[in-house]
């Protein structure tokens, strides 16, 4: 194979791999965040923590290669998803097989080095995401739920990397409901995108309907709002002047917002693809994670 041909294979490796989507394992830092320690004199904490994101984002590369095989030929004639590397072509199956083993014999004994419990969180990651490409993601209502309890596995993950003081267990109820909220959403957005062709695509999004969609998110719209809300001041390691309420404004306009650009914008891309292309959706997190940092580290 010439150098160029290896060029050609290595970004379209990369790209099938996804890195946009990447984003999502950032939640792996919610317990060196919230539970204080992020600073200078929590350094080890902090690159653990480090290590610990860049395992689920070759993880993460490694369940789309997965996918993205299980999918090549639903993905052939879906409108935007025809385009990825497998799909169409650029990237060739038996290589990316190839890549999914030599990710997984770097990723597993890295994983366990970092920490055993580590370790069996990101198997278990791994397992739930292989069961969803093979069988949840065809189930209505529990292929949503699989992609909360990835998220919540992603916390989990975290936690496992540094010694935890004061984690609040209500952060758990709102990454749940905040994952649900998202992932009915994009179910939303891929129905409004496919039209009548979508059950042909996917057959869990044969049994939903753009009514029952709305009703889910409105609930748990709702009820993300209202835990995150009831963790701003009930949570054991906040401020005794409740000051963390302040933020909740942040989370009502991202809730809106996201709703907006789903039901009312031009927007039916995934969540990664709103949140990279929507500036103010982009403002308000930086506001709210500024308002976070100043709460938890200075007051």
């Amino acid at each position: 194979m010439s150098p160029g041909r290896i060029l050609t294979t290595g970004r379209a490796l990369l790209k099938a791999m996804r890195p946009k989507q990447w984003a999502k394992n950032l939640v792996i830092f919610a317990a060196l965040v919230f539970d204080r320690q992020l600073g200078l004199n929590h350094l080890v904490p902090f690159l653990r923590t480090l290590a610990g994101f860049a395992i689920f984002c070759l993880l993460s590369g490694v369940i789309y290669l997965v996918n993205d095989i299980a999918d090549v030929e639903a993905d052939r004639v879906h409108p935007v998803k025809r385009r990825r590397p497998i799909a169409s072509g650029a990237l060739s199956i038996p290589v990316a097989k190839i890549a999914i083993v030599v990710l997984l014999l770097f990723i597993l004994p890295v994983s366990y080095l970092l920490s055993p419990t580590f370790a069996a969180v990101a198997l278990g990651f791994l397992l739930l995401n292989l069961a969803y490409s093979k069988w949840l993601k065809h189930v209505p209502v529990l292929d949503v739920f699989s992609i909360a309890l990835g998220f919540v596995l992603r916390v989990v993950a975290g936690v496992t990397l540094i010694q935890v003081a004061r984690f609040s267990p209500w952060l758990y109820v709102v990454t749940t409901l905040a994952s649900l909220y998202i992932g009915f959403g994009k179910r939303r957005a891929e129905i409004a995108l496919l039209e009548g062709a979508a059950n042909s695509h996917r057959k869990a999004l044969g049994g939903y309907t753009l009514a029952l969609l709305d009703q889910y998110i409105t609930i748990v719209s709702a009820t993300t709002i209202v835990a995150y809300s009831l963790y701003t001041f009930s949570a054991v390691n906040l401020p005794a002047n409740h000051v963390m309420m302040l933020t909740i404004p942040f989370v009502l306009y991202g809730i809106f917002r996201y709703l907006y650009l789903i039901k009312a914008g031009d927007s039916v891309g995934t969540p990664e693809d709103v949140l990279f292309s929507d500036r103010p959706l982009q403002i308000t997190m930086l506001l709210w994670g500024a308002a976070v940092l100043i709460i938890f580290y200075i007051f």
